[in-house]
């Protein structure tokens, strides 16, 4: 690959640049902190920069969004500190899910044989009754589906479940 070629210009932040240096600003304020503050308002300051975010989630402290306005958190979903979204794509992460700490949500790759490195997006899904263990990766364009878990450490880069439990670096389904 060769960096000084790399361009993106098919990628769209999805809201203009004032918009995004504002949420810079609040993430600072309001997510970053290791301190606790109110799960509520951590939802409401979402909400204002357009996540979609249902009643009874609980966002702990040091969680990091990128793009807050490509994210939809249903009902009853804990989202334990220093978890990381990028949401470069949509991310929809369904009721009665638990992320855990350190978990790492990300929609986006590169084309590593490409001479231009270019950046690829892709959503990710995460359905009802799912859980991400501690420090697990899942990768672009994933869907967990129903009621699948994801052990500590796992790295799910395929579409899995329902009712299974993954583990492992590929990530393999596991007997429950």
């Amino acid at each position: 690959m060769d960096l000084s070629r790399y361009q993106n210009p098919e990628f769209s932040r999805g809201a203009p640049f004032w918009k995004e240096a504002l949420w810079w600003m609040a993430r600072t304020i309001f997510f970053e902190p290791w301190f606790p503050q109110p799960s509520s308002l951590r939802c409401a300051v979402l909400r204002a920069f357009g996540a979609k975010i249902g009643r009874g989630v609980v966002i702990r402290s040091q969680v990091n969004i990128n793009f807050p306005w490509r994210l939809e958190i249903a009902d009853h979903v804990w989202i334990g500190e220093e978890v990381m979204i990028l949401s470069l794509d949509r991310v929809r992460i369904e009721s009665h899910v638990c992320i855990s700490q350190r978990a790492f949500l990300c929609t986006g790759s590169h084309q590593f044989k490409k001479e231009t490195f270019d950046l690829v997006t892709k959503p990710i899904v995460i359905e009802e009754g799912c859980w991400i263990a501690a420090s697990a990766f899942i990768g672009p364009g994933v869907t967990l589906r129903r009621n699948t878990v994801c052990a500590a450490g796992a790295v799910v880069m395929r579409n899995a479940g329902p009712d299974v439990v993954l583990a492992g670096n590929p990530a393999v389904a596991r007997e429950n």
